[in-house]
């Protein structure tokens, strides 16, 4: 770990502020990274303090200046060359995404290659911020319209995937001209910083001033409401739970600011009497189980045609059985299921597997969480299998953990009404070979997801695809397709190139 640690410029104390390639002397508290993995430090970061954070956004607002006038294909040529850096730094970085935040390895390498993924879509995107152009109603006039950088873009981000997120925003802001202000999860800093390690020769390299790539590590009582207050910085994208996003964006809105929300999920698998179980169930347990059930789009309800209910339930037992043998240290090659990120996170799930028991659920399987006593091993828990109705209070909440909900339906409508009958709305998913059924879940009386699948689950979006959610997900959306848009402002303009000024609706109004 100690090479690892090294080769990514990772010291027993390192600053919690850059610029990009620059590192500012900070003296805020002392954030200690624990591996979720052994309970135990991994370093520590000096956080940074307001004044740190005024450095920052006075560097970034100078910066915009600058890469805003940019071609934007010379700043897509920036991003391709981070992406060969991250190619680089690959089996490094996803280690200590592994170590940090506790998914297991072949899932960190995946993180990181969705970095590298999406460094690539947003070189191609650079060439690719077209506007439209419009017939006018006037002679001799032309309308079209055109995206603009938008300026600084505050980014928040979450512990579950410490470094893909930032990516997907970060990239593709970068080639509409915005600088990023990344503020990561406390738990996972060590990340953050190992990746503006990883960029800094590519920035240097390339004349990217300082301030196009910003980061901070602070914590909330220095750098919380302020900072989203902040009318320097008009647009944020969030990743977070629906609490602390309806507060953010109230914060926000209050301002007229923008903001890109990804927020919670509560997603649902549908297993038709025609699905292939197989491929339902392998899809199922991995969107259940996968990350230790700390995604956003992890697989929480699992609804089920009565014809099929207890043969899945059979084979879902075996597969959990099997699951289960594959718990502990997420770097060993043979793991599936890693720990969870907290000790709190251990208790959330506890408690929801308690409350479910009591509103009338039934445990099939799993719910337990391995003795404490141990403090190498405290963070990790079986995965859990119960039988539930979809209105129960708990099983409407979004628990961060690996705990899977299955019901019963009759019907391919009442099916769809419990996949829609949560306040969440992100990702969705049905399991069938019949054509009405999938093309009923995917119409305007569907799912109402952001996200909805067809054979396969709910876990594991492309980045090809814009990413996000309904509901009290947020609305937001990033990475792929058009998200870029969210990261301009648009401008509609008419030119004139006639002798005469005619008025539009043909409005008279002379003098």
């Amino acid at each position: 770990m100690k090479t690892v640690l090294e080769r990514l410029g990772i010291r027993d104390l390192n600053h919690g502020a850059s610029t990009g390639s620059k590192w500012l002397t900070t003296k805020g508290k002392m954030n200690e990274s624990v591996s979720p993995v052994n309970n135990k430090l991994i370093a520590s970061v000096q956080s940074a303090t307001l004044e740190d954070y005024e450095t920052i956004v006075k560097k970034a607002e100078e910066a915009f200046k600058v890469w805003r006038e940019i071609p934007a294909p010379q700043r897509g040529e920036v991003v391709r060359q981070i992406g060969n850096k991250l190619r680089e730094h690959k089996e490094d970085l996803g280690y200590l995404v592994t170590w940090e935040m506790g998914k297991i390895y072949q899932e960190g390498l995946g993180e990181v290659q969705e970095m590298i993924d999406i460094c690539d879509f947003a070189v191609g995107q650079s060439r690719l911020l077209n506007g439209f152009t419009m017939h006018s109603e006037r002679k001799q006039h032309r309308m079209y319209d055109q995206y603009h950088p938008l300026g600084i873009v505050g980014l928040i981000t979450s512990f579950n995937f410490p470094v893909a997120v930032w990516a997907w925003n970060a990239m593709v802001a970068a080639v509409c001209g915005d600088v990023v202000i990344w503020k990561p999860s406390s738990r996972t800093p060590l990340t953050a910083i190992a990746t503006h390690n990883i960029i800094a020769d590519v920035l240097k390299d390339n004349n990217v001033p300082e301030g196009v790539f910003n980061l901070i590590v602070a914590g909330s009582d220095v750098l919380g409401d302020n900072f989203v207050a902040d009318r320097r910085i008009p647009l944020f994208s969030i990743t977070g739970s629906t609490a602390v996003g309806k507060k953010l964006a109230g914060i926000i809105g209050a301002r007229l600011g923008r903001t890109i929300l990804e927020l919670g999920g509560n997603n649902a698998v549908i297993i038709a009497p025609s699905a292939n179980l197989e491929m339902a169930i392998k899809s199922v347990v991995f969107g259940a189980v996968g990350t230790a059930g700390q995604r956003c789009t992890s697989t929480r309800r699992l609804i089920v045609h009565e014809s099929v209910y207890d043969e899945v339930v059979a084979k879902l037992k075996i597969a959990y059985q099997s699951v289960a043998q594959k718990i502990g240290n997420p770097l060993e090659k043979e793991t599936l299921v890693g720990p969870l990120i907290s000790e709190g996170a251990v208790k959330d799930f506890l408690h929801a597997i308690d409350k479910v028991q009591k509103e009338g659920g039934k445990l099939l399987y799993g719910g337990v969480s391995y003795d404490c006593e141990n403090k190498d091993f405290c963070h990790y828990v079986v995965p859990a299998l119960l039988e539930a109705e979809n209105h129960y209070e708990i099983v409407q909440e979004e628990t961060f953990a690996p705990i899977l909900y299955i019901m019963k339906y009759k019907t391919i409508e009442e099916a769809i009404a419990l996949n829609n009958g949560v306040p969440q709305g992100l990702s969705s998913s049905i399991f069938t070979e019949n054509i009405r059924e999938s093309e009923l879940f995917l119409s305007e009386t569907g799912s109402d997801c952001g996200i909805a699948n067809i054979n396969i689950g709910t876990s594991g979006a492309e980045i090809g695809g814009a990413f996000g959610g309904e509901k009290d997900t947020g609305g937001g959306r990033e990475s792929g397709s058009d998200s870029w848009k969210s990261y301009m402002r648009r401008q509609t303009n008419t030119i004139n190139y006639s002798t005469d000024l005619p008025l539009a609706q043909g409005i008279q109004f002379g003098f």
